[in-house]
């Protein structure tokens, strides 16, 4: 196992350069802010955006879709919800599908093919309406690229063992949006992941399992379980990064959570691991790599996104917080904190660079703090990142935006683009290539704001 130190005390970021040359520089416009569905809680443990490594919306040409969730009231939890399907038009969103049969507790993971086809993620449970949880049986739903949403052929998926599957699947569902093929993962264990892979011609060909890193450093050594990774399928090459998401692995922090909190247990979400195949037909994957790790200040890491270059370099996005507030008084009182928005870039599993888009340490007068990030891709190839910011400005004013950052092929930093929106977005998805949708002038933006779901467009012009 390759591990790379963390790196948090990167304060200085290189002015914008292409490393093609000069080019021409980018302007946010926002074009519609609009109200997709409204939805009321679940209370099961997930959200509408819970599926957040995966994507909710997808755009073919001109056409934009999106996934969402309604509640079932005469369910209890787990599985409480089912699906719905949307289509955006200028003018509004319109509920295009729903349905009436599935039960379930996640939202629904949306993807593409660029011949107009939708593919929708569901986990429908056999489980009885006042039953926590049930048995559970993944499928994939094919809508036709007609745009007649009323009808969808069902795709299920092969496994190579027998595999009880049940509410909680931490799933990743990607597609090859040009080559029409899709992979699919089921984190429903604690020592590996369950995958599937399907050809273009409908036929689930191939079938494994990714066994996790091994965390032979804990007090008692285990698998390192990964949960809410962001996957990539490209010409039938897998990219696959998640963060740990095990039981507290050192008991004396364990021990002082429980006193805080009367639980036996607390996750963690403190180590980022990437690792890759070649070519998913074959079965095999490389050898796992830690990108960051905040493991021995008890911090926290989200993955955001993974995007595989036109040159077969893999460029990765995550939050990063250094310290965990709740126990930081007792083991870290002289320690600051810091909150990062990490960017690295891999090659043959070797980190050949990493820098924070925005990162933010304790005691900064101008505390512009980072949230999530998305990157977006132009027709052109160049590369974004939309993200959010929280905090206060110089004048000490609250700060509530969403930004844009260029990232130049040398990995230099343009200049932040705030971008106007009425109501900005803090957890959202992104119409992205991962999820079958083409790079475009257009950014989709499908977010979470209180117990309404939002839609934003935003076209990026040059300004020559």
């Amino acid at each position: 196992m390759q591990i790379i130190a963390r790196t948090i005390c990167i304060l200085a970021v290189a002015s914008f350069v292409n490393a093609a040359g000069s080019a021409p520089v980018l302007k946010p416009v926002v074009e519609i802010e609009q109200e997709v569905y409204t939805y009321k809680p679940a209370d099961n443990g997930s959200g509408p955006t819970w599926c957040f490594g995966n994507t909710c919306i997808v755009r073919v040409g001109q056409k934009v879709f999106a996934s969402g969730i309604r509640t079932l009231p005469d369910r209890i939890p787990l599985n409480n919800v089912s699906w719905m399907l949307f289509e955006g038009f200028d003018s509004g969103w319109k509920q295009s599908s729903i349905n009436h049969d599935m039960r379930e507790r996640e939202p629904c993971p949306l993807a593409c093919f660029q011949d107009g086809r939708l593919l929708l993620s569901v986990n429908p449970n056999s489980c009885g309406p006042k039953e926590k949880d049930g048995r559970a049986q993944p499928q994939v739903l094919e809508f036709p690229a007609s745009g007649k949403l009323e009808t969808f052929k069902t795709h299920i998926p092969k496994w190579n063992s027998e595999i009880r599957f049940h509410a909680h699947t931490y799933r990743s569902f990607v597609v090859d949006g040009d080559r029409q093929e899709m992979v699919l993962f089921y984190s429903t264990a604690y020592d590996k992941t369950y995958w599937t892979f399907c050809e273009s011609n409908g036929q689930w060909s191939t079938q494994g399992e990714l066994e996790f890193p091994w965390g032979g450093e804990y007090d008692k050594p285990q698998p390192v379980r990964l949960c809410y990774p962001v996957v990539q399928l490209k010409n039938r090459a897998v990219h696959f990064c998640g963060v740990s998401d095990i039981i507290e692995p050192y008991k004396k922090w364990r021990d002082y959570k429980k006193q805080l909190s009367g639980r036996d247990w607390d996750y963690d979400f403190r180590r980022l691991f990437y690792t890759w195949s070649d070519n998913i037909s074959t079965g095999k994957f490389h050898k796992w790599v830690e990108i960051a790790s905040c493991d021995k200040t008890c911090g926290w890491i989200t993955p955001c996104d993974l995007w595989v270059g036109p040159d077969g370099q893999v460029h990765v996005l995550w939050t990063e917080r250094a310290l965990n507030e709740s126990i930081r008084k007792r083991f870290f009182p002289d320690e600051k904190q810091s909150i990062a928005l990490n960017y690295a870039t891999i090659r043959d599993g070797e980190v050949v660079m990493r820098k924070p888009v925005l990162y933010w340490r304790e005691g900064q007068k101008v505390a512009e703090v980072p949230g999530r990030g998305r990157f977006h891709i132009m027709p052109d190839g160049r590369l974004l990142v939309f993200f959010q910011v929280h905090g206060n400005n110089a004048t000490g004013q609250p700060l509530y935006e969403n930004r844009l950052v260029e990232i130049a092929a040398d990995g230099t930093l343009g200049p932040a683009m705030v971008i106007p929106l009425k109501r900005p977005m803090e957890g959202f998805f992104t119409a992205n290539v991962r999820g079958g949708s083409k790079p475009s002038v257009f950014l989709d933006v499908l977010g979470e704001m209180g117990n309404a779901i939002r839609y934003a467009r935003i076209r990026i012009d040059e300004v020559k």
